[in-house]
């Protein structure tokens, strides 16, 4: 079955989305209307039809929106101040926000069905095949699973909450992104002191990512009382050859969390809630 898929707005992920959509014959649709040269650029070369913002609104089975984290709210009430779309138009919120942010979108759009979606990986060009993580009512997040099927972006349904798929990105995000600048300071100040290439060294002898060794938390929990006070001095390093401090800063205030927690044999769960603030309210001791 093909659909017709209204596209809000695209960029360099939206685009390459409405290209796949297309090479399984579905139509895609996308408004010209104040946008850049770029992104018209992309537009052509993806094979979108242009249309007014009404009539891709009440044209679509499907709109997707895939824009500027910022903007979409804005892109949200645009869509629900026209009131054109069809009884089984459903709306893809698939931007990197909040949780809150989805729900305050879902609400907004109300009754029109809305799915919470996040996109992991690269855009789906060159062979790449990101994964389109959906949440929301069961029956709407299979028909855009569906609309998905042969692409090479791969859907996965996580449930029927708002919420679990932005979760989702911005837990993974959080720490992909930090992640890569705390990569660029650890350098520079490394590099600062003529000791880079010892620190790649040092580097490569480790290929897992912690994110996937949860084992980490209780261990980090135990150490946090010396391990923060050792991230102030790494601030001092830092603003001695001119670079931020601020994250070895606000690490060693989230170390601080565990600072009653000192040397003890915490499990997973324990840990999370001592970092919450909730078990050390809970147990004085």
């Amino acid at each position: 079955m093909t659909y017709t898929v209204g596209l809000l707005h695209p960029g360099s992920m939206g685009s390459a989305f409405g290209s796949q959509l297309r090479s399984c014959g579905h139509t895609v649709l996308w408004s010209p209307k104040g946008r850049s040269d770029a992104t018209h650029r992309r537009a052509e070369h993806a094979g979108l039809e242009p249309e007014t913002l009404p009539e891709l609104v009440f044209r679509s089975d499907v709109l997707l929106s895939l824009c500027p984290p910022a903007a979409a709210e804005e892109v949200a009430a645009q869509v629900a101040e026209l009131g054109m779309a069809g009884a089984d138009t459903i709306f893809v919120e698939a931007n990197a926000i909040a949780p809150p942010r989805a729900q305050r979108i879902a609400d907004r759009l109300a009754p029109m069905p809305v799915i919470d979606a996040a996109v992991v990986g690269s855009p789906p060009v060159g062979g790449k095949t990101p994964t389109l993580y959906l949440s929301g009512p069961r029956k709407q997040a299979d028909r855009i699973a569906e609309v998905f099927a042969g692409t090479d972006v791969r859907p996965h349904v996580l449930g029927d909450s708002i919420g679990q798929a932005s979760a989702l990105k911005l837990a993974y995000s959080s720490y992909q992104k930090v992640s890569r600048v705390l990569a660029a300071v650890a350098y520079g100040a490394a590099e600062s002191y003529g000791v880079a290439d010892e620190l790649l060294v040092i580097a490569a002898k480790r290929t897992r990512s912690y994110l996937a060794e949860t084992d980490y938390i209780p261990k980090t929990a135990a150490r946090a009382w010396r391990w923060g006070p050792e991230l102030e001095d790494a601030a001092v390093l830092l603003a001695d050859v001119g670079l931020p401090d601020s994250l070895m800063h606000a690490a060693a205030a989230t170390l601080a969390r565990w600072n009653g927690n000192k040397d003890e044999r915490l499990d997973v769960s324990e840990a999370l809630e001592a970092l919450r603030g909730e078990r050390n309210q809970d147990d004085p001791n």
